[in-house]
């Protein structure tokens, strides 16, 4: 084997510049064969083995592009290994290949590497509990590293010297670096707390006002949480915020299987009267008020006994009012409605009057969180209590509008 080498150094010396140019297709040669022995027969060798195909890894979104990357680390290590052998090779020519080679080795390890990681997102975010606990923040952050490691190895391979010297250096620009990854670190704090307080997951609705951010949570990243509003814009917002401003999260709501219905009626207050006998006969007809109305008129009944002889002056009795008796009607209806769920808070109560009238709230829970059923079910209860008003003898307060001053007018005109 020496009297060969001995044979080429002879030859190369007597031929010079042919013998390094020669040399060079040998060895331009020598790595594209191992490239495509590595690539065109040894991962397939591989992918067979473990039942893989391209077309089935793309259809289920899996890429293996990592395989790839570290294929390309043979034909460099060729050429960084074989390159001083080339006859008549300037020595800086051989040290710079030599360099730039290491330097790729490194680089197409720390891409192949972030491609794994990316591939290992993938598969963990098709587990049932990916949205409960995301791990895109942390595979970014390992990125970050893998690359910050990266360049400095580059950068010792580079300049062939030993990355523990750039190391050294970089312990003096902490505080600039700390500066400059700044949000990163912000953000890595914050990431952290949102998963380990199970503060939001993908999927949950979120409404943060003040970023006029409304809508379902579609990511959840290192530095950014994106928002799908209902107006189907999306809006990105830092992680850390998510920390340090209030925001409105749903997914209680949407666990318990109800959503809230709290909406007040505003009633004329000039419309509220007792009932007269008259009145508690034609409303006994409503089959949700006659247990009401009889169990009302016997304790009204026992309570004006006890009066005696000041029972008998009206103003001394207790009697039933409509607004009373509307209320229970109300209360009735939502306990035998079939879409309010019954085994959570189900009131209606009277509020503070105010100018705008008396507003008569309606507190309950419909069986459904779907927005679009919820908002059905929420206008068909006011509709039929609005259409069934008047038989309580109660009017709606409202604003006096333009029908209301032009009806004035023409009564006004007729009695002049």
């Amino acid at each position: 084997m020496q009297e060969q080498w001995a044979l080429v150094d002879t030859w190369s010396a007597e031929h010079g510049q042919l013998a390094m140019w020669a040399g060079l297709a040998i060895l331009l040669s020598l790595a594209w064969l191992a490239n495509f022995i590595v690539k065109h027969i040894l991962l397939r060798a591989v992918f067979r083995l473990l039942g893989l195909q391209k077309q089935q890894c793309e259809q289920r979104g899996l890429d293996f592009r990592f395989v790839n990357r570290l294929a390309n680390v043979v034909p460099a290590l060729v050429i960084s290994t074989l390159i001083s052998r080339v006859p008549q090779l300037p020595e800086l020519l051989t040290t710079v290949t030599i360099n730039v080679s290491n330097a790729f080795v490194v680089l197409t390890i720390a891409i192949a590497i972030s491609n794994l990681l990316t591939l290992i997102n993938t598969l963990y975010s098709r587990r049932p509990d990916a949205n409960n606990k995301p791990i895109k923040g942390y595979i970014q952050l390992l990125k970050i590293v893998i690359y910050a490691v990266a360049l400095i190895l580059m950068i010792a391979a580079l300049f062939d010297r030993s990355p523990l010297i750039l190391l050294s250096g970089l312990g003096a620009m902490a505080a600039v670096l700390m500066l400059i990854f700044q949000d990163t670190l912000l953000s890595l704090v914050a990431s952290v707390q949102i998963s380990s307080n199970d503060v939001i997951r993908v999927g949950d609705w979120v409404e943060m006002p003040q970023l006029n951010a409304d809508g379902d949570v579609i990511d959840i990243a290192l530095h950014t949480v994106k928002i799908q509003n209902w107006d189907r814009t999306i809006t990105t917002i830092p992680t850390r915020r998510f920390m340090t401003d209030p925001f409105k999260n749903w997914r209680g709501m949407q666990e318990s299987g109800g959503r809230r219905i709290k909406r007040s009626l505003m009633l004329d207050q000039q419309s509220v009267s007792f009932l007269d006998t008259e009145q508690i006969s034609r409303l006994s007809r409503f089959r949700l008020l006659q247990s009401y109305l009889a169990a009302k008129q016997r304790e009204i009944d026992e309570w004006n006994q006890t009066l005696a002889e000041k029972g008998k002056e009206p103003v001394n009795t207790r009697r039933i009012t409509n607004i009373g008796t509307f209320r229970a009607y109300v209360l009735n209806y939502l306990k035998h409605h079939a879409s309010i769920h019954q085994n959570m808070t189900c009131m209606v109560r009277q509020l503070a009057p105010s100018a705008d009238g008396l507003p008569l709230e309606i507190y309950c829970f419909t069986s459904t969180t779907a927005w679009l059923e919820y908002e059905g079910i929420q206008s068909d209860i006011f509709d039929h209590l609005l259409a069934i008003l008047p038989e309580f003898g109660l009017r709606v307060y409202q604003h006096p509008s333009g029908m209301d001053v032009r009806a004035l007018q023409s009564v006004l005109a007729q009695q002049h």
